[in-house]
């Protein structure tokens, strides 16, 4: 096909700045001032005859128009990547980021990451912890594993484990709650989530009490928390079986309530790379164990 004179050296930029999501970030890992970094964007945009990132308080957003140009882009580099790799006579290693809940990242995925490891050396996984909120083309990142029920626009997602919530306590604590009700004396530690609490007394048939308190916004804080003693926290049991075989957690009550999964997800407009296809199929072969 025909193509116009290519401006690789601006795409480039874009590409870059487009991962970091800041100048700044992306004048660091090129090695060039950051004004040089504003004049490529200049130039690109001006050549393309739209705009691709709006300027913020909250900093650098792209524009739809950038959203589009981005996986295509970052695709293609890539593949060129990968192939000088080949007649340079490297081995040819994909890098993979991926975003993980941090709940996740602790109670299932880091121990089974040697496996992965071990079975495929031509991926270099490079995973970033969050509390669930990820922004994946803003943050460099090819996936992300979130908590939730899916759906999240402008993502393909595929789900892995289901993460039912129940009370989790220091044991020591759990051999005083003999009903459900008997929690209504204790300190209810809660998260940002507020229904958690509400959605767990219904299906007990208990009425919630008054829940007050810090809000905190990770499971790992509020398993530390119930184990020190500080009070009984709502948590994805499934992620937290290693503080119960450790006796650090007590499981009071087998009621549990469903407030969602765990799932991968990805950009629906961003082509798969092998190393996605292998980490996705890896993974979901896994969470069905």
């Amino acid at each position: 096909m025909d193509r116009p004179d290519l401006p690789l050296n601006a795409l480039r930029v874009f590409e870059v700045a487009m991962r970091q999501g800041s100048f700044t970030k992306a004048a660091i890992e090129l090695r060039v001032t950051q004004a040089a970094v504003s004049h490529q964007i200049a130039r690109l945009e001006d050549l393309l005859g739209v705009v691709l990132f709006l300027r913020t308080s909250q900093g650098l957003v792209p524009t739809d128009e950038g959203r589009l140009l981005f996986p295509v882009l970052e695709h293609g580099f890539d593949a060129m990547a990968r192939v000088l790799g080949r007649l340079g006579g490297r081995r040819d290693v994909e890098v993979l980021k991926v975003g993980v809940n941090t709940t996740f990242a602790l109670g299932w995925l880091m121990p089974r990451l040697a496996a992965f490891a071990q079975a495929h050396p031509e991926i270099d996984l490079r995973i970033s912890t969050n509390n669930n909120r990820v922004e994946i083309l803003r943050e460099g990142l090819d996936m992300a594993i979130r908590f939730g029920t899916g759906g999240w626009t402008g993502h393909d997602a595929i789900p892995l484990i289901e993460a039912p919530l129940t009370p989790l306590c220091a044991p020591a604590m759990a051999a005083h709650l003999l009903h459900p009700a008997d929690l209504g004396q204790m300190t209810l530690l809660r998260s940002y989530r507020s229904a958690e609490w509400p959605g767990w007394f219904e299906a007990a048939g208990v009425a919630c009490p008054p829940i007050t308190g810090p809000v905190f916004d990770s499971s790992i804080a509020l398993a530390e928390l119930a184990a020190s003693g500080a009070g009984t926290a709502l948590l994805p049991i499934t992620m937290f079986e290693s503080y119960i075989a450790q006796g650090r957690l007590a499981q009071p009550f087998g009621i549990t309530v469903s407030a969602g999964r765990y799932y991968l997800a990805w950009p629906s407009d961003r082509p798969a790379t092998p190393a996605m296809r292998i980490f996705s199929s890896w993974l979901s072969g896994k969470s069905a164990l």
